[in-house]
């Protein structure tokens, strides 16, 4: 994980890796050894591509579109909520389709309500079971807890 500095950009930025030894030991080997080569009027991804010895993989050319984070119901990103939901004021894309042809996400709030509309939505304790809005693939969605 990269920190970058808001007021010098193009400065060492701090590094932390993340993960297990096995995997991050050549990096934090190779980090310790060039770090101290970074030279700040080159460009940052080149000082990347120098400290750790190859070239970091280009951007894919496949623009995303802006709604694949948003609910496939509410079509929001982020569902701000009551206080009496889970003591939460904001809520992101928790829940996705577990279909790989789909995988469209949801707020959980939006997708137990559109559930509880269907009448062939079945409950077990607190699951519901139904089918996902986009595929129609079989989903099992955890209830919401409300704070009394």
């Amino acid at each position: 994980m990269l920190s970058v500095s808001a007021h010098n950009p193009r400065s060492l930025p701090e590094c932390r890796f993340l993960g297990p030894d096995s995997s991050i030991s050549t990096l934090r080997m190779l980090w310790g050894r060039n770090c101290k080569k970074w030279m700040e009027e080159k460009p940052f991804v080149d000082n990347l591509a120098y400290v750790f010895g190859f070239q970091l993989p280009k951007p894919p050319e496949i623009v995303q579109r802006d709604n694949e984070a948003e609910c496939g119901i509410c079509y929001s990103q982020c569902l701000p909520l009551d206080d009496e939901v889970e003591g939460n004021r904001w809520c992101g894309i928790d829940y996705t389709c577990d279909n790989s042809k789909c995988s469209r996400g949801f707020h959980n709030l939006c997708l137990v309500e559109w559930l509880r509309s269907i009448s062939t939505t079945r409950q077990s304790f607190d699951v519901l079971f139904g089918n996902c809005p986009y595929c129609c693939e079989p989903i099992a969605v955890k209830l919401y807890r409300r704070n009394k």
